[in-house]
């Protein structure tokens, strides 16, 4: 570590790993099982499971006794039949195909051989990643958001690859990285920057947007930053080919010299190495260094800091600048904001004449300064205005084209849907808002009705009735922030 709190890390040496096992032996034909026999199929992904679930807890123990080491031997776990027949299986059945067209289905009809000639072309090193097929979805701001459809034999590899890397690097992110982990979520983020600003002495908050992060990963540095801990070259030589595959758009195929396409199964696990070694590992030496109350939560390249100290907060953020430029990334210049924000906030404010204080948004839920009953500060959380928004004009277009259908069918639609949100956003403090969406949902039910029959005398009380048959009570369905945490935790801090 410098004086600037960087790595001084370089790539280590590498070696080739030893060779894999050879594959399970294909399923014979044969006479029909007797009754009560497991089929051969079930046997072969049971066995597989615990062959490979073994293979991995033997790679666990390696990175906890050679904490630090780079590891040499992995790829034997990836090019593993059991282990792809076990990313099949994982995959969602009706997903979109990529650009080979392959569907789940299809690619299941002769699985163990289509398994077996993949584990030989990995091995041989004659598997290509095929490029990656682009789409759009929309994002609650109107714009549109670029993801991959990855090829099918491309999402087993990666699953196969993810599985065995998130064993290793498990062990080295740090405990307030919340984003596209094993067990962990986005509820675990909010459990825990709600903890650190209700807990901990926060007067001011960054709160940091990246600008399209997934679009300016740099392949050199990537790959650099995987070396720190993975000396197996095949296992680098794949994530390269992933990397440089291109994507498909318009008809074209666009080989990608930064960046990594959304939607990979890989690329989630790139960006969080990425900014642990950018940011995460960097934050960590650098609060070290300074006095006061720091803590920093962050979910995939979504994240939020507190400083006790606005001198610390303004260091930082220019620090943050240069450091962020130093491997290609930038700040957004209008969502990265410093704001005033905690328990003394409001009384700060008002003395100097400045107003209510500032509120920021984090995965979905707008955060603002408020009081109980008793008068003392509480961090309030209610959904954004934006997502509310979104997710009701959507619903507005969805309920019109099901307009003619039977009331029972509409019904069970959208109390699929509000409990779908309400597990999302039924956090304590937020219920006027969840209130508010069950209430909008109603009236555009109850709108719809009406305009299928001029005749139609749908009431307000046949629509209490028919809300209170279908729709789910706009009540909170997650407990309070520390209840949870301290449960998780045991103890130990998620924001430090």
């Amino acid at each position: 570590m410098n004086g600037h709190g960087e790595s001084d890390r370089s790539v280590v040496p590498t070696k080739l790993p030893n060779k894999g096992g050879e594959p399970l032996a294909e399923v014979a034909e044969g006479r029909d099982l007797a009754k009560g026999n497991t089929s051969p199929q079930n046997a072969l992904r049971t066995q597989g499971r615990a062959s490979v679930h073994s293979a991995r807890e033997r790679v666990r123990q390696a990175v906890k006794r050679d904490k630090g080491r780079p590891l040499t031997a992995l790829f034997h776990h990836i090019a593993n039949i059991d282990a792809l027949r076990e990313a099949y299986y994982s995959l969602k059945r009706q997903a979109a195909p990529g650009i080979d067209g392959e569907t789940w289905e299809h690619y299941g009809g002769d699985l163990e051989a289509k398994l077996k000639d993949l584990v030989d072309r990995l091995k041989r090193g004659a598997y290509r990643a095929k490029p990656v097929r682009r789409t759009y979805i929309p994002k609650a701001d109107g714009r549109q958001r670029p993801l991959g459809v990855t090829a099918l034999e491309d999402k087993l590899v990666q699953l196969a690859t993810v599985e065995v890397l998130n064993v290793v690097y498990e062990e080295e992110f740090r405990g307030y990285s919340y984003g596209f982990r094993p067990k962990r979520g986005p509820h675990g983020a909010l459990d825990a920057l709600a903890v650190g600003l209700e807990r901990r002495t926060v007067r001011w908050v960054l709160d940091a947007d990246l600008k399209a992060f997934f679009d300016s990963i740099d392949h050199e540095w990537m790959v650099t930053m995987i070396g720190y801990r993975i000396a197996d070259r095949r296992v680098v030589r794949l994530i390269q080919k992933w990397l440089r595959a291109g994507v498909l758009e318009n008809g074209r195929v666009a080989r990608m010299e930064v960046g990594t396409p959304q939607g990979g199964n890989i690329s989630p696990l790139l960006a969080n190495i990425y900014l642990h070694y950018v940011l995460d590992e960097w934050a960590d030496a650098w609060r070290k260094r300074i006095g006061g109350d720091v803590i920093l939560v962050r979910y995939a390249d979504d994240f939020v800091m507190g400083f006790q100290h606005k001198a610390n907060a303004e260091r930082f953020l220019a620090d943050l600048r240069d450091r962020l430029a130093k491997y290609k990334l930038r700040l957004h210049p209008d969502k990265t904001r410093l704001i005033e924000f905690g328990r003394f906030a409001a009384a700060n404010r008002e003395q100097r004449g400045d107003g209510q204080p500032e509120t920021f948004d984090f995965l979905g839920l707008t955060h603002r300064c408020a009081k109980n009953g008793k008068g003392w500060f509480v961090l309030r959380r209610t959904t954004s205005r934006k997502r509310l928004h979104a997710k009701l004009q959507e619903l507005k277009g969805e309920m019109k084209q099901r307009m003619h259908d039977p009331i029972p069918k509409t019904g069970a639609w959208l109390g699929a849907v509000l409990r779908g949100h309400f597990q999302y956003y039924g956090v304590p403090g937020n219920s006027n808002a969840m209130r508010f969406m069950r209430d909008q949902v109603t009236r555009y039910w109850r709108h719809n009705l009406r305009r299928r029959s001029q005749r139609d005398r749908t009431t307000w009380t046949n629509m209490a009735a028919l809300a209170e048959r279908w729709l789910p009570p706009a009540d909170p369905v997650h407990p309070h922030p520390y209840h949870r945490l301290r449960v998780i935790t045991r103890g130990k801090s998620p924001v430090r």
